[in-house]
């Protein structure tokens, strides 16, 4: 993966992370959908949605730094979420990975996610992402696209182009709910279900 390819504009980091494959624990996953956040007010993409967006705290300081680090983060006291960092050190944005294939691993993958996850389930939704691979708090920070970390990101030969992705607006969050920064490819059956926040306000 090319790290100039995350470094500009969170949306441009989305899209080009689609078709990339993330490898951890024996597992190898390939992108199929994203989301881009953005950073604090006053910053080149203001994201009132970002864990960011009131500026640099432990939690999320490698949102702030070098591009192409992994950034977790545990959602409602269970799930461990993947991000992908971008924009240039110094300008905080992410890049969740929503979901994504199994194409190495599968048998570690099932024996982790349990019978009754189907194949293409095993890493649909970000919390499954991060499971299938074992990801772990103690993974924030790894630089992504050193081929000797424990996490590594690499895009494939024949990753898809941009012309086939989808854009729509991101899961969950309420605020800034109706920006198109969810990005997916629509050939995959992999892609996770669409939920808007009840308490998002319409045009936010």
């Amino acid at each position: 993966m090319d790290i100039a390819a995350l470094t500009g504009h969170p949306i441009d980091a989305a899209r080009a992370l689609l078709g990339a494959s993330v490898t951890a624990n024996g597992v190898c996953v390939e992108i199929v959908e994203v989301e881009a956040y953005g950073g604090p007010e006053g910053g080149p993409w203001p994201d009132p949605a970002a864990h960011s967006y009131r500026g640099p705290t432990p939690r999320n300081s490698v949102m702030f730094g070098e591009a192409g680090r992994l950034y977790v983060y545990l959602s409602y006291g269970m799930h461990l979420c993947m991000n992908v960092t971008c924009g240039p050190d110094g300008e905080a944005g992410a890049v969740l990975l929503r979901a994504g294939v199994v194409t190495g691993g599968q048998g570690v993958a099932h024996a982790r996610r349990g019978p009754r996850a189907s194949e293409l389930r095993l890493a649909s939704g970000p919390g499954n992402f991060g499971a299938t691979l074992a990801i772990a708090l103690g993974d924030n920070g790894i630089d992504l696209l050193d081929p000797t970390s424990a996490v590594t990101l690499t895009k494939n030969a024949d990753a898809r182009c941009i012309a086939d992705v989808e854009a729509g607006p991101r899961v969950g969050v309420s605020t800034g709910a109706d920006r198109a920064w969810r990005f997916w490819d629509p050939s995959s059956r992999a892609v996770s279900s669409y939920r808007r926040s009840p308490r998002a306000v319409p045009g936010d």
